[in-house]
């Protein structure tokens, strides 16, 4: 497995995918769906599935002497390593903000989504649409990526709505705050933490499955 994470980071990982990571910059944008950001680091992981395509990455992986599940589960942790380092520099960027700069203008009269404890939280679920309507839908062939991404992206754009418009419904406005409302947004934050693990382990346990009956 251990060689197989070096593989997926050093060969396969399309250069592209690592600079997407630049995306969670967006969490200091104003007035601005930061959400997006964690679409487009996504995004970056697409690209690197379809450079692996292209190389015919998966049936060189699949002839070597390891488990088919373990081809998988490679995809699934360098999928997941990218997202929680965007998540963790996102963390440290809403820190920021929650703390420094949480009186600035900008910030404080802000009709978007801030950059608090439920924008961490509603991130979280970004990536577990991801996980599991696109790498999912992914390990179906192991080739079409078109569809599946389609999917991923009809979905994420749907809750980047929910999200920005559910902080402007009466009684919910400490979704947006930054200096009251916290215990909402932890709530948020829990519940995306859960959704994550559960959608990411549940998917990658149906990828392996797939793929094993998959004929290459």
């Amino acid at each position: 497995m251990n060689k197989l994470l070096k593989k997926e980071f050093g060969l396969t990982a399309a250069p592209i995918t690592y600079f997407f990571l630049l995306f969670a910059l967006m969490t200091m944008i104003p007035g601005y769906p930061i959400l997006v950001g964690g679409f487009f680091v996504c995004m970056g992981v697409f690209y690197t599935f379809q450079f692996a395509r292209e190389s015919n990455d998966i049936l060189y992986t699949a002839l070597l002497p390891c488990k088919k599940r373990d081809v998988v589960k490679a995809k699934v942790l360098f999928t997941v390593f990218i997202q929680m380092a965007s998540w963790l520099l996102s963390a440290l960027l809403t820190a920021v903000r929650l703390t420094a700069l949480r009186q600035a203008p900008v910030y404080a009269q802000n009709a978007m989504m801030n950059a608090n404890f439920a924008y961490l939280g509603w991130l979280l679920l970004i990536f577990a649409l991801f996980n599991s309507v696109f790498l999912g839908g992914f390990f179906r062939t192991a080739y079409q990526l078109g569809k599946p991404f389609l999917l991923y992206t009809a979905a994420a754009m749907v809750l980047i709505g929910i999200a920005e418009t559910l902080h402007h419904v009466p009684g919910w406005e400490g979704l947006n705050s930054q200096t009251e409302g916290f215990g909402l947004q932890l709530i948020v934050l829990a519940a995306g933490a859960v959704i994550y693990a559960a959608a990411t382990v549940g998917s990658c346990r149906r990828a392996e499955g797939r793929f094993e009956k998959l004929d290459l």
